[in-house]
């Protein structure tokens, strides 16, 4: 070091390198605090990047922190310098604590809640031990117990977190208690002892049906309070349906009733129900929650707060003689900051659903007062997620693929692909109307047939439903039932884009519209197919982890390949899309492309040409058109986003909820109420048997 940084500048960081360390731990906890509860509801890369770089070094400079204080000589202990500083160690327990918008940061970080708890008790430790040296009695060493027990708490907050969100613990905590069920033992005695009697004994067995509507519509006690029913009802379902992330069935008594609430209730409602429901389990997962809104936990929280205030109040007042003006302007920098931290918690408990749940349950003025007080508190919209869904193109990245000349170069910049890829994909807000069109399509199919096996059949359809319901599943059905779901995909998307675009050329010489075409009706299903069609591509080409197994990236690559290929030999540009689309749709797909080019190269292109062509030609059937084509198109998407909602683990889905939600999620849960599951068990529940004698 003396060697490559001059005297001044290592002098310099000799004295200063605590104080540094220690605002610096103080400025990580900031942003945690700040932006940690802002990935929940948004999908831009810095809003994940910047916390996830702050909650890797926090611990790691709160650490280096005290193993720098920790650092004196024999003859220092007494040093005023030193015992300001060791009072900064008590201090950095809070940040070892962590901030309650962000306990994890992403599951993993749960399930090892145990390793957790020995490192940060190994700092816990570091701190005890530099408290015990600095002692000599004086105010600020007392003043140093009080923060050393805020430390604590915190510090035990943020491992009790951790453990109640680890899967082992979280299912567990769900297990309904011990059930031996009717007394066999009992019964049979009785049966052998009638029948030594001389009797002829048969049994009349009664079942246990389940309790149809016994969740109809919560009333809350508070209506002043804005979608009160909404949060007892989704509280009521999370209770239940958390089951899900604990890969743990539901009971068909829970599955009556849920389907009877959903049912009947508007689309909106539905989504809103969902909404709440995945923003309790983010909370559960991710932040303090299970601590905070528990009793014990404000009891902790409310003794850890007074100490850190009865802290700043006290060492406001003493004398600082000794001590550098510098380290005591950062002492109350710090005892301010976690004083500030501390607020803000208080302030998202106080706007979180979780109070707003309790209000709901108030029927008093002090509830309304009190509501109307937290409404003041900024920011005054609340976002529970993104309601954004990602559109991925593929013919788009096809026509502005611009390889790197120079081969060298383009393997060095090795993640030259990557950075194309994200550049060709954006977020659009979810309309409405596509809710509506999904809730519609998942109602019905619930309706259709209440035996549960039916219902579990259901989720392993992905389009053969809708073009068996269409009656063209002889013309169609070769796209979903004989290829493998990432090719269904790839197909279905690049066959979309092929009828948008014939479509918008046959529009743009034809203005005039069929006197019986509903042009409205048209337009909603043309625009939710194209939606469906790069969501789903998206899905495909960047988290192909919620994908089921399969070569889905290889098909995409080797597809692009060919597109790329052919749009150079055609010579089309990036400015004539629907020329490109155009010129595909005139390549004759008569013989199929396994007898002409084998099965090395995983290409659909003309696959999907050959689909587009079919999909053109039911127009020319009788009692087609093309917004019936269309709304076949919307279903079939539909159909697909379902399955792959069945498909995709529960442990993905949990990681979505801190990256600003996936519609995916959301129909995943929403077909769960529905019924459309795996995930339960037929049961009879307890039989209720008679003997009858003879």
């Amino acid at each position: 070091m003396a060697l490559v940084f001059p005297e001044g500048f290592r002098k310099v960081w000799k004295q200063w390198k605590i104080p540094a360390m220690v605002l610096f731990s103080l400025v990580l906890q900031s942003v945690l605090n700040l932006m940690g509860s802002r990935r929940k509801y948004s999908t831009k890369i810095l809003l994940r990047f910047v916390p996830w770089l702050a909650y890797l070094l926090a611990d790691w400079v709160a650490g280096m922190s005290l193993s720098l204080i920790s650092n004196f000589r024999e003859d220092e202990s007494t040093n005023p310098d030193y015992i300001i500083r060791a009072f900064w160690a008590t201090l950095l327990l809070l940040h070892v604590g962590g901030q309650d918008p962000i306990t994890a940061y992403s599951l993993e970080d749960n399930e090892l809640w145990w390793r957790n708890f020995v490192v940060l008790s190994g700092q816990v430790a570091v701190a005890c031990y530099i408290f015990l040296n600095a002692w000599s009695g004086n105010e600020l060493n007392v003043l140093s117990i009080l923060m050393l027990f805020a430390g604590i708490i915190k510090f035990g907050e943020r491992i009790w977190a951790l453990m109640c969100a680890s899967s082992e613990h979280l299912r567990k905590s769900m297990l309904p208690s011990p059930d031996p069920g009717p007394n066999y033992a009992r019964y049979m005695d009785e049966y052998r002892s009638k029948k030594a009697e001389g009797f002829k004994v048969s049994s009349a067995r009664i079942n246990e049906a389940p309790t149809v509507g016994h969740h109809l519509h919560t009333v809350p006690a508070n209506t002043f309070i804005p979608d009160a029913a909404n949060l007892q009802d989704a509280y009521y379902f999370f209770q239940i349906f958390k089951r899900l992330f604990a890969d743990l069935i539901l009971s068909a008594h829970d599955i009556v009733n849920s389907q009877f609430f959903f049912q009947n209730r508007p689309y909106e409602e539905v989504f809103k129900v969902i909404e709440i429901e995945l923003r309790f389990m983010y909370d559960l997962f991710y932040t303090k929650a299970v601590v905070s809104y528990s009793a014990v936990g404000g009891i902790l929280r409310l003794l850890s707060f007074s100490c850190v205030l009865a802290v700043l109040v006290r060492f406001s007042i003493i004398e600082k003689e000794g001590y550098s003006s510098a380290d005591v302007n950062i002492t109350f920098i710090l005892l301010a900051g976690a004083i500030i931290h501390e607020i803000c918690a208080v302030c998202l408990l106080l706007r979180s659903d979780w109070t707003m749940l309790w209000l709901t349950k108030q029927n008093n003025g002090a509830a309304n007062l009190l509501y109307q007080a937290i409404s003041s508190i900024p920011p005054s919209k609340k976002k529970r997620w993104s309601n954004e869904i990602a559109q991925y193109n593929l013919i788009r990245y096809c026509l502005k693929d611009k390889p790197a000349k120079c081969s060298l170069l383009k393997k060095v910049l090795s993640f030259y692909n990557d950075l194309i890829q994200k550049y060709f994909h954006k977020k659009i807000s979810i309309p409405n109307e596509l809710k509506e069109l999904i809730f519609k399509q998942l109602l019905q199919k619930s309706t259709i047939d209440s035996d549960v096996n039916a219902c579990k059949k259901l989720c392993s359809e992905r389009g053969r439903w809708v073009l068996e319901n269409k009656r063209c599943l002889d013309k169609l059905g070769w796209s979903v039932e004989s290829t493998e779901f990432d090719q269904s995909i790839l197909l279905w998307h690049i066959a979309t884009d092929l009828c948008y675009y014939s479509d918008l050329n046959e529009n743009s010489s034809n203005s005039e519209l069929d006197e019986n075409s509903n042009p409205v009706r048209h337009l909603i299903s043309t625009e939710i197919s194209k939606l469906l069609s790069g969501y789903m591509l998206h899905i495909l080409v960047m988290c192909p982890f919620m994908l089921p197994n399969g070569i889905g990236q290889i098909r995409f690559q080797d597809t692009c390949a060919e597109a790329i290929e052919f749009f150079k030999e055609r010579k089309s540009t990036a400015n004539v899309k629907k020329a490109a689309c155009k010129a595909l749709l005139k390549v004759s797909t008569e013989i199929p492309t396994s007898q002409v080019k084998g099965d090395r190269s995983k290409s659909v292109l003309f696959e999907a040409c050959r689909l587009a062509k079919a999909l053109q030609a039911l127009e020319t059937e009788p009692n087609w058109d093309k917004q019936m084509k269309w709304e076949l198109i919307s279903h079939v998407w539909v159909e697909i986003l379902s399955y792959a909602a069945c498909q995709c683990q529960r442990n993905q889905h949990a990681q979505q909820l801190r990256r600003g939600g996936e519609l995916l999620t959301h129909v995943w849960l929403l077909m769960a109420h529905l019924g459309i599951t795996e995930q339960f068990q037929i049961s009879d529940g307890h039989a209720r048997t008679t003997l009858i004698l003879h």
